[in-house]
């Protein structure tokens, strides 16, 4: 599995958010504590996403985390109030390049997967076949992060961004029970988060937001499995996904 994070809230360092806390991020890459049998480290890349004047900017590497001499310098001078970042376990018989690595975006919205499709690729097979064919083709990388999203941001003709979600994820697990399921997405804005079958964690203040794999510092509460988290800077709601219409 992987492990991520998103920020809501007033402008902070990069490293604030992804190396400076205790068990950080960039600890879990090679010490996460709650893998839940989805391997033992998250070295095989990491990526960042943030938003400069609304619009989303994006950094990504294939080489473990701690390996790139460029990120504390690029990471302590850059300052933004959304964030999405993201350390790597590649899925066995997917790619390992970076076109594969999270966040993934489209137009102004940044994504991120933590988990894996059971059954990849067949299970999905149906599924893809209700995207326009062009979608299929501009997808990031073949991998199932990649086609998540492209199930959700499909949806947003027809849908909000939180049924987009809620509704593709439900989806997915039809087709391939056991999915581990857990996402980011944000436009900036609203962030939007599940639990499935994996963990959770969100810490709140009074001007902003932060949700984790895994918790890093105190103040953080565990979020239930199969939930939706919908939140802003300054609101929260998590509701339970099974039974939702």
């Amino acid at each position: 599995m992987c492990r991520h994070l998103a920020y809501l809230g007033p402008p902070v360092t990069l490293a604030s958010l992804v190396l400076e806390p205790d068990h950080s991020l960039y600890e879990q890459s090679w010490a996460p504590a709650d893998m839940r049998g989805g391997g033992s480290v998250n070295a095989d890349a990491y990526g960042l996403a943030w938003y400069v004047d609304g619009r989303v900017v994006r950094y990504r590497r294939d080489i473990p985390i701690w390996t790139d001499d460029n990120l504390p310098g690029l990471a302590g001078s850059i300052r933004s109030g959304a964030v999405v970042a993201a350390v790597r376990n590649g899925t066995d018989r997917m790619p390992h390049t970076e076109a594969a690595v999270a966040p993934f975006t489209h137009e102004n919205w940044a994504f991120s997967h933590n988990g894996r499709i059971t059954g990849w690729p067949d299970a999905t097979v149906k599924l893809a076949e209700r995207l326009p064919v062009a979608d299929l083709l501009q997808l990031d990388a073949p991998v199932d992060s990649a086609l998540l999203f492209a199930l959700i941001t499909a949806r947003f003709a027809t849908h909000s961004a939180q049924d987009a979600v809620s509704s593709v994820v439900r989806d997915v697990e039809a087709a391939a029970p056991g999915s581990r399921l857990n996402v980011l997405l944000t436009d900036g804005e609203q962030l939007i988060a599940t639990t499935w079958t994996h963990s959770l964690h969100v810490r709140r203040s009074d001007d902003s937001i932060t949700v984790a794999s895994e918790p890093s510092g105190d103040g953080w509460t565990e979020v239930p499995d199969r939930s939706l988290l919908v939140a802003t800077a300054t609101t929260l709601h998590i509701t339970p996904m099974e039974g939702r219409e």
